[in-house]
């Protein structure tokens, strides 16, 4: 470590007289207008320092930062364990100057956006080494941590200083000991007077110290007011704006972004750099291709990022993932995780893979959804400090590489789900792997306030999968994902859900006609999915439960007791026996008059809906309710019918499987993208 007034903490890269410079890639972000419920993603008190703690191992070795000679006065005697608070009351605050440390108290930056992931650098960079730079003043000692892939922590570096004007302290710090991963991060604990952390930033010398340029692709449909949120939070965002080429909304919905209030203020302070395409509605794969078309056509920026209608974006993560593409070995996909849009200090994805087997999407191995930083910190969950290897990143926030597009064409046509999924295992087949980034996130509605696995969606869910299946699967029949999918029909029958498992076969009968209609069905298939459903009482809802009967049955629950789920493989064979049983039975009159039960959205199980004959079903979003009604005729038809299809697509697999492969780069290229753009505007 060295003590020295460098460049400022919070600047851009500045270019050496030799060519080489430093170049800042992950800045400490201090913003004194934060709202509380993130705070702890950014900034936490500390008690007490010691060991490294998590769920499975609360007595994890860690050094403490005093057993290391350090000089930081502890002012707390418990030096056992890590205490971070979800406030900062009475440990500092941040204000226009920086991060204040209240006397003989303690903040930490080992927070989700604030700590550097060295493992990821250190996998996926040529970089040997780190630089810290902390701009401080006051009186108060600072020390730099790292963790292991362990999740074991262990003082890295330190110093005191005591002045009242700002002093710069530089650190360089080795990548070699972060192969699995790990992060590093600061303390600041201050003396008998205050200390202020003023800036913070880490970066490397380098010679590509010229950033990147991106242009950001905004899919919407009818959200113009999150829409217009996302143009004016950029508008304000400087940094941004000066790596940004174009910004291209993709407004696919009949109330048109431009008719927001706010939009002509928000057009105005974007000027040239904001340009609105209206197009028929594509779906998410319609939309973000375009975008990815229209960046390619134009030529003039290194990466498209792509980012949802619906989220809210941390900036500073923009430049974090443009930093690393640029910066990284070769070309690659850099994704951000997302945070719940109602909890917002919850990490909902962290990192996703597929299942090959399977073929089924999921939080990538040793990972959880669900993390609470406002109850557990970065630094005591163990999980979090592991290097994280995904398939594929969302869209929620994706930056794509232009060079990527151009090799391997634009998303496959298929309105919504697995177009993600599907593009970044064809990017990873092509040699373009992708990076799900810590430190770069947004906040985005999480997938339990949806019920897109039942409503009109279940049927992209179900085509999509199998389509990226017949693509990717290592498998010569595509694994499990065939009898996953007559399962899938099951569940829906035993649980009344009559509408998805018609979809499931329409999904099915759409894939044994061939690759060719896929295009055709990103503009068509979305209105006749919903003229289906028109005739199904699981897919009709109403606001109100008084828009219904109130539930009535002839039979109390047997002994008083609620169904419990079954146990087992063996105990689900004898569940879905039983189910099936109930299935040929005629159901009682009284429930055609009345439901039977009301089933919250939270107990929507196949083993629970299956013993009743109607059920009052709450949505996911807890805004409506539907009346699911047993039909016996109408559950016998579609089952015949789905073994039926699920046979012949068994039997077909390895035949589709080619003719899907061979119609791949006709289906993604450019030129028949701009003819369906075109004929959806026409539509």
């Amino acid at each position: 470590m060295t003590d020295t007034v460098a460049m400022p903490a919070t600047g851009g890269p500045a270019e050496a007289s030799n060519g080489t410079g430093f170049r800042v890639v992950h800045r400490t972000i201090l913003r004194p207008d934060q709202e509380i419920d993130i705070r702890p993603l950014y900034v936490g008190g500390v008690s007490g320092f010691g060991a490294s703690q998590s769920e499975d191992d609360a007595g994890a070795s860690g050094t403490s930062a005093s057993d290391k000679g350090d000089a930081v006065n502890y002012s707390n005697a418990d030096k056992s364990t890590t205490t971070e608070a979800v406030s900062l009351s009475g440990f500092g605050k941040v204000t226009d100057e920086g991060a204040v440390v209240l006397p003989e108290q303690r903040l930490t930056f080992g927070t989700y956006f604030n700590a550097f992931p060295a493992g990821y650098w250190r996998r996926w960079t040529h970089f040997a080494s780190v630089r810290l730079q902390v701009t401080v003043k006051g009186e108060g000692a600072l020390t730099v941590y790292r963790s292991t892939a362990k999740g074991h922590v262990q003082r890295a570096d330190g110093v005191t200083f005591d002045s009242p004007e700002t002093q710069t302290f530089t650190f360089d710090l080795p990548l070699k000991p972060f192969i699995d991963g790990g992060w590093y991060w600061y303390d600041v604990e201050a003396g008998e007077a205050e200390a202020v952390v003023v800036s913070g930033s880490w970066g490397f010398e380098t010679d590509r110290i010229t950033s990147g340029t991106l242009a950001i692709g905004i899919t919407t449909f009818n959200r113009p007011d999150f829409c217009v949120d996302q143009l004016v939070a950029l508008g304000q965002e400087p940094d941004v704006l000066d790596v940004l080429d174009e910004i291209y909304v993709i407004d696919q919905g009949d109330q048109k972004v431009k008719d927001e209030p706010r939009f002509a203020d928000a057009a105005a302070k974007l000027g040239p750099k904001l340009r609105v395409i209206e197009q028929g509605n594509l779906g998410g794969s319609g939309g973000f291709s375009r975008a990815m078309d229209e960046t390619v056509s134009k030529g003039d920026a290194d990466y498209v990022l792509l980012l949802d209608d619906d989220v809210v974006t941390e900036p500073e993560g923009i430049l974090r993932a443009l930093a690393f593409g640029d910066l990284a070995k070769s070309p690659m996909i850099v994704g951000g995780q997302m945070f719940s849009l109602y909890d917002r200090s919850v990490l909902h994805a962290y990192g996703e893979t597929v299942d090959k087997w399977r073929w089924f999407w999921g939080a990538a191995p040793n990972t959880k959804h669900g993390q609470n930083f406002a109850t557990r910190s970065l630094r005591s969950t163990k999980w979090l400090h592991r290097r994280v290897d995904v398939d594929y990143n969302g869209w929620w926030e994706c930056l794509i590489p232009t060079k990527v597009i151009k090799e391997i064409g634009l998303s496959l046509p298929m309105f919504i789900k697995w177009d993600d999924a599907e593009f970044g295992l064809r990017a990873q087949e092509a040699g373009y792997p992708t990076v799900t980034l810590p430190g770069v996130a947004v906040w985005h509605v999480p997938w339990h306030e949806k019920d897109d696995t039942i409503d009109w969606q279940a049927y992209f869910h179900r085509r999509n999968r199998l389509v990226a299946a017949l693509l990717h699967s290592p498998y010569e029949h595509g694994g499990n994902v065939v009898f996953e999918s007559f399962q899938t029909q099951v569940r829906h029958l035993l649980s009344m859900q009559y509408s998805p498992a018609e979809l499931g076969l329409m999904a099915i009968e759409d894939i044994l006609e061939g690759p060719q209609r896929m295009h055709r069905d990103v503009l068509e298939r979305l209105g006749e999915i919903r003229e289906l459903r028109k005739g199904y009482d699981d897919s009709r809802s109403e606001l109100e439960l008084d828009a219904y009967p109130v539930p009535r049955r002839k039979k109390p629950p047997r002994k008083g007791r609620d169904t419990a789920a079954p146990v087992g493989p063996i105990g689900r064979l004898k569940t879905v026996a039983r189910g099936a049983v109930k299935q040929v039975l005629p159901p009682s009159d009284l429930s055609r008059e009345h439901p039977q039960t009301l089933i919250p959205h939270l107990d929507l199980k196949w083993w629970k809906l299956m013993q009743f004959d109607s059920a009052l079903v709450s949505s996911a979003d807890g805004t409506s309710v539907s009346w699911y009604k047993r039909d016996p005729k109408l559950a016998k038809d579609i089952l015949r019918r789905s073994v039926a299809l699920h046979s012949q697509l068994a039997k077909e697999w390895p035949r589709l499987a080619e003719e899907y492969r061979q119609a791949l780069p006709d289906l993604v290229s450019p030129e028949t993208w701009q003819r369906t753009f075109e004929a959806s505007r026409k539509g």
